[in-house]
């Protein structure tokens, strides 16, 4: 018998597949096996991507697989492969530590641990509502395609898009096919997952990072089976290997969290993309305020367009009012009341109060304050190991929320040692402090990463609004997106101007997406004789166009105007985009390498024509020029072409010996976050 050699993709920064002679005693081996091979001194799993009789060309001695893992049958994972491939390909990432995501967390016979609390509540089963005409129409276009096609539905707030999903994975079922549902966050999931099992009961399963590792593993174990037919999770759940997929949605398409920042920086919507046309389903993009890229590959007929314009039962969209706050300040001032508190919220806030509705205040900034500083010498508390100012909690300790760096608050300058440090601007807990004094009698709520360390913690924050036992939410984005609270009729947006002024050519858009989307939260559902929504969008930036335009709560004109901002520049959409960053502990290290980055990068543009259009940006410093104690530099790529300048950035990382020890370099493909 001819010999056989096995293409492994072995988990270790190696780039390539490995090649490896399979025993005779294993010649039965099929692509998508799970391996033990050696690996130098060790032993290492492995992925076998393809089987030949081909023996590589090489002096050396070709090595035998060791074993093949009869936990996983090579079937479960055959389908992804191709999948798999792309991803370590387009993301520069090591083939064997992509296929390493795909597996679950624990072993299938590790002993089953008992559930504090079951992550999918049991439910009377619910019927399917009956769609509006819009919803009906969105439906009907949508279902119309089996095969890969990719849908945007830019629908509203409130206009029902998760009906018309529920239609489709009804579709979907009935076909004996299974589904995959996306969301960008945990805080998204505890509403939507009573949703889908109000309608689907014990057909559906969840994978995200609030699970415990065998919870993971048994929703894995029972959607690879075909005990369960919908997938419901955060981005890593496009991993698992879900047998027969009829559709893919993604939620919220918009939200940059789609976009993992470390390792393998994928975006899990275009990942998603990518996984529909291996499997050659259809996918659903959902939003009311589309990415600029989804929105561009609409009008290009990349993908089809169905709008939602209404809310669902003629529910009109919340009223907006603009409060400048630069003129409301005196005011404030004569009433008692902080800065940030105009007479208008507070009005708003105590009618609500009085007529037993509920308010959101949105601010997204935790903490006391944003950093202490001395009014003597201009002093301000940073972290020893970011490059970032120190956050005040709880008027008692000073907190990094990038390396979560803790010191005690000392009011004494540790500079001059005359002045006092005094907290300078707004976070959550500030705000939750104040409107606790000045409504006494107000249930109030705070939402924030400080307050909610976990799904149980936000379930129960969730019950506590739906059963009206609060009567004033605070909190970040993570109440921004998503929820929808029957009797909540007032959305204050404390200071909307934070995030505007960011480095980032994204930070309009995204402004724009988070005042919309929390606005969204107000006045979903009214009774007859009720108010509808009011939103009290407060800004020392009355004027900007950024504002303007939010408060038109129309999506389509802003995405326009700043898209046409982006053509005349060539930024994502119209251009692409790979970011280098190079870090290290050693600041001269770090600078020097990105210096001969740069080099590399210029002579290989003089070396060919082709790469005549590429733009090579910096080195620079990053706009955070220090995260644990490591120092960043960036690089920034740029072309119109895609292909060409994934090819460049190719040539570039080749040969990776040059690069001096102790120093990373990443490269971000598509990246979301240049700070």
């Amino acid at each position: 018998m001819k010999s056989l050699y096995a293409q492994v993709a072995v988990v270790a920064p190696i780039k390539g597949l490995l090649t490896y002679l399979v025993p005779q005693e294993l010649s039965t081996i099929k692509p998508g096996a799970i391996v033990s091979v050696p690996l130098g001194k060790r032993k290492s799993r492995g992925f076998v991507f393809a089987i030949t009789e081909t023996p590589p060309a090489t002096e050396f001695e070709i090595k035998s697989l060791d074993s093949i893992d009869a936990e996983y049958p090579a079937e479960i994972f055959a389908p992804k492969l191709k999948w798999i491939q792309w991803l370590a390909e387009y993301y520069f990432h090591p083939i064997g530590m992509v296929a390493d995501s795909v597996l679950p967390p624990l072993s299938k016979l590790q002993k089953n641990t008992t559930r504090k609390r079951s992550p999918i509540p049991d439910f009377p089963p619910e019927a399917p509502f009956q769609l509006n005409p819009e919803q009906h129409e969105a439906y009907h276009a949508i279902a119309a395609d089996s095969g890969f096609q990719t849908h945007l539905l830019y629908g509203v707030t409130g206009s029902g898009k998760t009906e018309v999903y529920l239609h489709l994975f009804d579709k979907v079922l009935a076909a004996g096919k299974t589904g995959l549902f996306l969301l960008p966050e945990i805080s998204l999931t505890p509403q939507l997952v009573n949703r889908f099992a109000r309608r689907f009961g014990s057909r559906i399963a969840l994978l995200h990072s609030q699970l415990t590792d065998r919870e993971r593993t048994q929703f894995w174990w029972e959607m690879v089976q075909g005990e369960k037919q919908i997938l419901i999770g955060a981005r890593s759940a496009l991993f698992c290997p879900v047998p027969n997929l009829g559709l893919i949605v993604v939620d919220e398409e918009h939200e940059s969290s789609f976009k993992q920042e470390e390792k393998l920086k994928y975006h899990g919507r275009d990942a998603a993309i990518m996984l529909a046309k291996e499997m050659n389903c259809p996918i659903v993009l959902g939003s009311a305020t589309p990415s600029f890229e989804s929105w561009l590959n609409s009008e290009k007929g990349k993908f089809k367009l169905h709008r939602l314009v209404k809310r669902v039962g003629d529910v009109q969209l919340p009223e907006m009012r603009i409060v400048d706050l630069k003129k409301s300040a005196t005011r404030s001032k004569e009433l008692g009341l902080p800065f940030w508190m105009s007479e208008a919220l507070h009005t708003e806030l105590q009618s609500n109060l009085e007529n037993n509705f509920q308010s959101a205040l949105f601010l997204n900034r935790r903490g006391m304050s944003q950093s202490v500083i001395c009014p003597a010498c201009g002093y301000t508390k940073e972290c020893p190991n970011c490059d970032i100012k120190l956050t005040l909690h709880a008027h008692n300790h000073l907190v990094c929320h990038y390396c979560d760096y803790h010191e005690s608050y000392k009011s004494k300058c540790s500079d001059c040692h005359e002045g006092t440090l005094e907290p300078l601007g707004i976070g959550t807990e500030s705000v939750e402090t104040e409107i606790k004094k000045l409504f006494p009698t107000a249930r109030v709520l705070r939402v924030d990463r400080d307050e909610i360390q976990n799904r149980i913690d936000l379930e129960n924050a969730i019950e506590q609004v739906e059963k009206h036992q609060v009567d004033i939410l605070i909190g970040t984005q993570m109440i921004a997106k998503g929820l929808d609270f029957p009797n909540l009729k007032l959305v204050g947006l404390v200071l909307a101007d934070v995030g505007f002024n960011l480095p980032d050519f994204r930070a309009g858009e995204r402004a724009v997406q988070l005042i919309l989307q929390m606005s969204g939260r107000a006045g979903r559902h009214r009774k007859e004789n009720e108010p509808n929504g009011v939103v009290i969008l407060q800004t020392f930036n009355p004027d900007s166009e950024i504002v303007q335009m939010a408060s038109q709560s129309d999506y389509e004109i802003f995405c326009k105007y700043d898209l046409k901002n982006r053509e005349i520049f060539s930024y994502p959409p119209y251009g692409k985009m790979i970011s280098f960053r190079i870090q290290s502990r050693d600041l001269d290290k770090s600078q020097q390498t990105a210096r001969m980055l740069s080099e590399r990068c210029f002579n290989l543009k003089d070396k060919s024509e082709s790469f005549d259009q590429i733009q090579v940006l910096g080195p620079t410093e990053s706009p955070i020029a220090k995260i644990r104690n490591e120092f960043r530099f960036q690089i920034i790529l740029k072309a119109n072409n895609a292909s060409v300048l994934h090819r460049f950035a190719k040539i570039v990382l080749q040969n990776e010996k040059w690069i001096p020890t102790m120093v990373k370099l990443y490269a971000d493909v598509d990246p979301m976050n240049l700070l």
